[in-house]
C-alpha cells in the first residue's frame, strides 16, 4: 500500500526555541508559528528583541510566551523548566538554538580562554543540561517528543581561525552527544542536528566585502544562507513529515560542506 507523507505543519503542537530574540531564533519562532504552533522562547539579556519576535508571531496569526534564560547561570534550566510547566499545558519541540557569541559585540573582544569557556558552557553544556531536561520533561508527561540541536556544518571538515577552533570543540561536542542521545530516547522521543553553514546574521552584518564574496564563491548556491533557511529545516523536522527522522544532521548550508555524517 502507498502511503502519503503528512504536510509539514505544526498545526496543534508547541515548540520552545532558546535563544530567540534575534537572528536564527527568531526565525525558527517565526516561521513555527506559521505552521500552525505555540510558541514559547527564550531571550538572556536582549528583552526588546525577544518583543519584537513575539511582535512578528502575533502578526503572523500567532500566539507566543517569553522566559528569561541564562544558560551559564547554575540552575537556569530547572528554572526553565519550572516556568513552562506552570504556563504551559505540554510541550512537542524544544529547540536548543542559544549560543555564546564570540564573533561580534563584546564577545569579539575576549580572549581565548574567555571565548572557550563561554562557548563550552553555554553551547555544549547548555545544550546537554537542556537536552537531559527536555528528555526528562517530555518522559514526566508520557509523550513524545522531538529535540533539534544546533550544530555547524565545518566541525566535519575543520576551518583555519582562531574562533573556527575554539567553535568547533563545542558544536563538534553537540554533533557527536546528539546522536548518542538519540539512540538513548528513541522510539518515543526525536533528536535530530541542524548544521548551518554561512548564514546572512549578525556574523555577515560585520563580515568584510571580501569575505562575503569568498563565502558566495565557496557555496554551491552561490549565496549566503538566511535565517529562514535555517527555520524552515527547523519546522521540517519538528513536524509529522519527519516523523521517522532521528539521530540525523542536517545541514543548511548551500552545499559549502557536503561531507558523509
Amino acid at each position: 500500500m502507498t502511503t502519503i507523507s503528512p504536510a509539514i505543519s505544526l498545526r496543534d503542537k508547541t515548540m520552545l526555541v532558546t535563544g530567540a530574540s534575534s537572528g536564527i531564533g527568531r526565525a525558527i519562532a517565526i516561521a513555527a508559528s506559521r505552521a500552525g504552533a505555540l510558541v514559547a522562547i527564550t531571550y538572556r539579556r536582549n528583552r526588546s528583541g525577544a518583543e519584537a519576535t513575539a511582535q512578528a508571531v502575533a502578526q503572523a496569526g500567532g500566539k507566543v510566551h517569553l522566559f528569561p534564560f541564562d544558560l551559564a547561570q547554575p540552575g537556569a534550566v530547572e528554572q526553565l523548566v519550572a516556568q513552562l510547566s506552570d504556563r504551559i499545558d505540554g510541550l512537542d519541540a524544544w529547540v536548543n538554538n542559544a549560543g555564546a557569541d564570540i564573533l561580534t559585540g563584546e564577545g569579539k573582544s575576549l580572549t581565548r580562554e574567555e571565548k572557550l569557556d563561554a562557548v563550552l558552557d553555554v553551547d555544549l553544556r547548555g545544550t546537554v543540561l537542556a537536552s537531559w531536561a527536555a528528555v526528562d520533561f517530555f518522559r514526566a508527561r508520557r509523550r513524545g517528543g522531538v529535540i533539534i540541536n544546533m550544530s555547524w556544518d565545518h566541525v566535519l571538515t575543520g576551518m583555519a581561525g582562531e574562533n573556527p577552533v575554539i567553535y568547533s570543540a563545542a558544536k563538534g561536542g553537540i554533533h557527536a552527544f546528539s546522536k548518542s542521545l538519540a539512540r538513548e530516547v528513541a522510539p518515543s522521543i526525536r533528536v535530530n542536528v541542524i548544521a548551518p553553514g554561512f548564514i546572512d546574521t549578525a556574523f555577515g552584518d560585520e563580515a568584510s566585502a571580501a569575505w562575503r564574496a569568498h563565502v558566495e564563491r565557496v557555496t554551491p548556491l552561490g549565496r549566503w544562507g538566511t535565517p529562514e533557511d535555517v527555520a524552515h529545516a527547523a519546522v521540517y523536522l519538528a513536524s509529522d513529515a519527519a516523523a521517522f527522522v532521528t539521530g540525523q544532521v542536517l545541514m543548511v548550508n548551500g552545499g559549502a560542506v557536503m561531507k558523509g555524517v
